[in-house]
C-alpha cells in the first residue's frame, strides 16, 4: 500500500506567489536605490515615499499626494540590504502562512492597512518630529500577530500546514502556552528596543511602535480577514 502520510521535509522555498512577488519588489526597490539613483534622487525617493511624522503636523494643502500614500509606500523601503533579508526573512517564514491562509487579494490588502496601523501608531508617539521610518517591519509585525491566532497548532508551528489549523479567539490565543511563549518573547525584545537596545552596532533606531501596532492589528483584527468561518 502506498503511504499517504505527508512528506516529513517541507521545500525551503515553497512560497506563495504573492508573497514571492512582494519580496522581489522590496528586493527591486532596494536594487534601485543602490545602483541607479543619484543621492538627490534617493533623498528625493524619501522624501516622497518615507513616513516623515513632521509631515502631518501641517495642513495636506499643497503637499501633494506623499501625505495620503507615504503611510504605506514607507514599507517597500529599507535602509540597506541587512535590513531588507531580516524583513525579508520574517515575511517569507510568517508571510507564507497568512498568504496560503486569506489568499493572495486579502493579503494586499492587509498589507495596506497594517502598514497604515504601525505608521498610526508611530506618529502617535513622534507628532510633529523630524524623524523618517521605513521598512516593513510593521507588515512583517502584523503578519506574526495574526499567525498567532492560527498558526501555533498542538504540535508547534509547521510551516507547511499550519494554515490548516483552526482560528483561535483572542481569549483562547491567550490561553494557549505557545502563544504567550512567542508574545513574550516578541514583546521583550520590542521593549528593549524601546528602551534603546538596538541589536547591533548601527545607529539607526528600531521603530518599536510600529512594531507594536502593526502586531496589534494583525493579532486583534484578523478574523476580519480570514476567510474561514469561526471554530
Amino acid at each position: 500500500m502506498q503511504d499517504q502520510s505527508p512528506p516529513s521535509h517541507e521545500p525551503i522555498f515553497n512560497i506563495p506567489n504573492v508573497v514571492l512577488a512582494m519580496l522581489l519588489v522590496l528586493v527591486a526597490v532596494q536594487v534601485l536605490i543602490d545602483t541607479a539613483l543619484t543621492p538627490e534622487s534617493v533623498n528625493a525617493l524619501i522624501v516622497e515615499t518615507a513616513f516623515l511624522p513632521q509631515r502631518y503636523d501641517f495642513s495636506p494643502a499643497g503637499q501633494g499626494g506623499a501625505y495620503f500614500w507615504s503611510p504605506v509606500t514607507y514599507s517597500f523601503l529599507h535602509g540597506g540590504y541587512g535590513h531588507l533579508a531580516l524583513n525579508g526573512f520574517w515575511l517569507a517564514a510568517f508571510g507564507t502562512v497568512v498568504a496560503r491562509r486569506i489568499g493572495w487579494l486579502r493579503f494586499i490588502v492587509f498589507w495596506v492597512l497594517s502598514s497604515i496601523a504601525s505608521a498610526g501608531l508611530f506618529l502617535a508617539f513622534h507628532w510633529g518630529d523630524r524623524s523618517v521610518m521605513i521598512g516593513a517591519s510593521g507588515v512583517v509585525s502584523a503578519l506574526m500577530g495574526a499567525a498567532a491566532r492560527f498558526a501555533f497548532g498542538s504540535h508547534g508551528f509547521r510551516r507547511e500546514f499550519a494554515h490548516l489549523n483552526p482560528r483561535r479567539s483572542i481569549t483562547q490565543s491567550l490561553s494557549n502556552r505557545t502563544v504567550v511563549v512567542f508574545l513574550a518573547v516578541w514583546f521583550g525584545i520590542n521593549l528593549l528596543a524601546a528602551v534603546g537596545f538596538t541589536f547591533g552596532s548601527g545607529e539607526s533606531a528600531i521603530a518599536w511602535e510600529a512594531h507594536v501596532g502593526g502586531f496589534l492589528f494583525g493579532f486583534i483584527l484578523f478574523s476580519l480577514f480570514d476567510p474561514q468561518p469561526d471554530h
